[in-house]
């Protein structure tokens, strides 16, 4: 699994959930590396977990034959409390980091597949992911 390996500040303070003012992303939108990429349409926060069950499935499905490209990283902390603990005493543990996604970025790339394989093998990575999501061919 993804995470950083050294980091400022151990606990980021959480940013506001409204999905009116979510603004589409400015930057990776476009399918840079491969032929085909995953884009995000809504906004989400993808966990390092979730972004390595995208990897496996599609590289699973593309054997040797194609090549990936992640084109996310998981440097957002995510804290927890544990299970039946009252409020207050302070901000949980860190439980993991994730990545937090807007609109319109490209999340996973490949290249080396057909048309058909590509679109396939992309779809099932979208399925492991908490954010709607379509393919995308290179221009």
């Amino acid at each position: 699994m993804l995470f950083p390996k050294k980091v400022k500040y151990r606990k980021w303070q959480t940013r506001r959930k409204n999905p009116n003012k979510i603004k589409a992303d400015t930057r990776g939108l476009t399918v840079a590396f491969g032929s085909y990429g995953l884009k995000a349409e809504t906004a989400g926060r993808i966990t390092s977990n979730q972004i390595e069950a995208g990897r496996k499935a599609i590289s699973r499905n593309i054997k040797k034959v194609g090549k990936l490209w992640i084109r996310i990283f998981p440097d957002r902390p995510l804290t927890s409390k544990p299970a039946e603990v009252k409020m207050g005493k302070g901000k949980g543990d860190i439980k993991g980091y994730c990545a937090e996604v807007r609109p319109g970025r490209v999340l996973f790339e490949i290249d080396g597949l057909s048309d058909e394989e590509s679109r396939e093998v992309l779809r099932k990575a979208g399925a492991k992911l908490p954010v709607k999501t379509k393919v995308v061919k290179r221009d």
